[in-house]
C-alpha cells in the first residue's frame, strides 16, 4: 500500500482525551478517551470502542512524553472496524501549533528507530 503520509510517524503508547465538536461549534459534555497508536506532526492514528464519524471534529488534550499537554483540534478522516468494538481510526491537526508541532519533530530526530 502507497505511504501517502508528508511527515514521518511515531509509534508511542499515549492515552488522550476528545471532545466532539458539534455543530454550530458548540461542544458535547461526553469526553472519549482513545490510545494514539501514532503520531506525526500532521496527525495521529488511534484505536477506540466506539466508531466515529468522518469529518468530525473533536477538541483533543494529548499527553506527550515530556508529560506537556497539547490542546488541538482534529478531524477524523477515516475509521475502521478491526474487532468486536474496537475501531482503528485516523485524524488530521486542524491549527496545530507550530511549537507543538516542533516538538512532536524534535522527538522524531532524537528517537529515529520509532518512525
Amino acid at each position: 500500500m502507497e505511504e501517502k503520509r508528508k511527515d514521518r510517524r511515531l509509534d508511542l503508547d499515549v492515552s488522550i482525551e476528545l471532545e466532539r465538536l458539534d455543530q454550530g461549534e458548540m461542544t458535547t459534555l461526553k469526553m472519549m478517551h482513545v490510545v494514539v497508536t501514532d503520531l506525526s506532526s500532521s496527525g495521529m492514528g488511534f484505536q477506540t470502542s466506539s466508531p466515529m464519524d468522518i469529518g468530525s471534529l473533536y477538541d483533543t488534550r494529548i499527553r506527550i512524553w515530556t508529560k506537556e499537554i497539547i490542546d488541538t483540534v482534529i478531524r477524523v478522516v477515516r475509521c475502521n472496524k478491526i474487532a468486536d468494538n474496537a475501531y482503528q481510526c485516523g485524524a488530521s491537526f486542524v491549527g496545530l501549533a507550530s511549537a507543538d508541532a516542533l516538538k512532536i519533530n524534535i522527538y522524531q530526530m532524537l528517537n529515529p528507530e520509532e518512525a
